[in-house]
């Protein structure tokens, strides 16, 4: 009662002020295309609470092929941007690797970014598990880093076909982190539920965006306006993002 009571007398705040995981380095991907934007979606965001955007720009086969030498490009112009525009959030970039063959040889290359900590932000395939994965998180951590699993919620085939590969993957020391999107709901109702899920179980060490785009944006102001914030904000406990 008296958290119901503090929560409709404040402004509803995330438990913490580090985002993870955005789409927000211009003209990489398939978020911003361009600076002016990227800064937009940061004054937002900075408006969500967020002091420190760790954005993590897609390294995917065939798709987005980028490495630190492309990226680093975009990057600066987008601190130039932020500091023209007197933003006062903190950038930093890392990136969210797809575990496929370009993965493998950027990672055999030592091109690879992580946050600090050496935390590795990866994600599958939505379609199946990599064939090796068991045998590419473990080369992983032989090699120093802590790998992070993005949206695991998003992965319906472990969520409809294989729910304990979950605590399998997580009790093997693989990080879970968990889309604030699906939290509200931006990929409907299973996939909400399974984060919830993930959550309740005590699986989930990260809540990143994902944002893309304003639309995101504007998702999560409605999102944290309403009862199912309420609900969600009692469940996200011992979250490391504040700690990197």
């Amino acid at each position: 009662m008296v958290f119901d009571f503090l929560f409709r007398h404040k402004k509803p705040e995330l438990p913490f002020k580090t985002d993870i995981h955005c789409h927000i380095i211009p003209g990489v991907d398939d978020g911003s295309p361009d600076a002016e934007t990227s800064a937009a979606l940061l004054t937002q965001m900075q408006e969500l609470g967020f002091q420190r955007v760790f954005a993590s720009p897609h390294v995917t086969q065939d798709t987005f092929e980028n490495t630190s030498v492309t990226l680093a490009g975009p990057t600066e112009e987008l601190r130039a941007e932020i500091q023209r525009q007197g933003l006062e959030i903190e950038l930093h970039r890392h990136a969210e690797y797809r575990l496929d063959d370009f993965f493998l040889r950027q990672l055999k290359a030592g091109n690879l970014t992580p946050m600090p900590g050496e935390y590795l932000l990866v994600e599958n395939s939505f379609s199946q598990e990599p064939y090796d994965m068991d045998t590419v998180i473990f080369d992983l951590k032989m090699e120093g880093f802590n790998p992070i699993l993005a949206h695991p919620e998003r992965y319906i085939y472990y969520a409809k076909g294989n729910p304990q590969r979950y605590r399998d993957l997580h009790d093997s020391g693989l990080m879970f982190q968990i889309n604030l999107l699906s939290l509200a709901g931006r990929y409907g109702r299973t996939i909400r539920s399974v984060a919830l899920e993930l959550l309740e179980n005590g699986m989930v060490d990260f809540i990143g965006t994902d944002i893309h785009r304003e639309s995101h944006v504007k998702l999560l102001q409605e999102y944290l306006q309403s009862r199912n914030f309420r609900h969600d904000l009692k469940l996200m406990t011992n979250l490391k993002n504040d700690e990197i």
